[in-house]
């Protein structure tokens, strides 16, 4: 009858597997779970400015204040426009990355960043050429924080994109199997589209 023995080695490897394997099912993968949850608490800022800003609105007789210059609607609705259309193009960085096509994705990227600096420029001049400012009266304020605020979601939307450039140039950084990065991406610069287009019927349209 012949004995058996046990290697050591490959009896603390098993050990090692199973306890790397247990942990991660342990600690399962919730970074997409914290990006909504970021998205949620912005989403809930941007409806307390939202609120706000119809309360102001709904009790003061006139809306804006009389002497208030109308804003125009050309920039403004270009901007939208480009914004919106942004969006479609992030969609196809995202998609070509799900393909293994990198370079497909890093053009797509390279013109949704242009898209939005893009943007930024026109929301830039708008304020160069508005006839109020920041302390003009109640719409005015409300009208440069609100904006304000959401040219900052872009800028940083902006810069989330150049960062996921970035790192696309390490081989194998993203592929169709690891691609987070360029997922939230996508995500935060659609939130920031979808907010726009309420701020934009806020202000401009109402």
């Amino acid at each position: 009858m012949q004995s058996q023995t046990i290697d050591p080695g490959k009896t603390q490897l098993n050990d090692h597997s199973g306890t790397a394997h247990s942990a991660h099912e342990e600690h399962p993968d919730l970074r997409l779970f914290g990006l909504v949850m970021f998205l949620v608490a912005e989403g809930m800022i941007f409806m307390g400015m939202f609120g706000a800003y119809l309360a102001f609105r709904a009790t003061l007789p006139t809306w804006p204040p009389e002497g208030t210059p109308e804003l125009e609607l050309l920039l403004p609705g270009v901007n939208t426009v480009n914004l919106i259309a942004s969006s479609f193009v992030m969609h196809n960085a995202d998609t070509a990355i799900k393909k293994n096509d990198v370079k497909g994705m890093r053009i797509w990227l390279t013109i949704t960043a242009v898209m939005g600096g893009i943007f930024l420029m026109g929301q830039v001049y708008e304020y160069a050429h508005l006839e109020f400012g920041l302390t003009t009266n109640l719409f005015a304020s409300a009208f440069y924080v609100l904006t304000g605020f959401h040219g900052l979601h872009v800028t940083i939307g902006v810069l989330a994109i150049v960062a996921v450039l970035w790192r696309s140039r390490v081989p194998g950084h993203y592929s169709n199997e690891q691609h987070f990065g360029m997922e939230a991406a996508e995500i935060y610069w659609h939130f920031v589209d979808v907010i726009w287009i309420i701020l934009f019927g806020l202000l401009y349209l109402l």
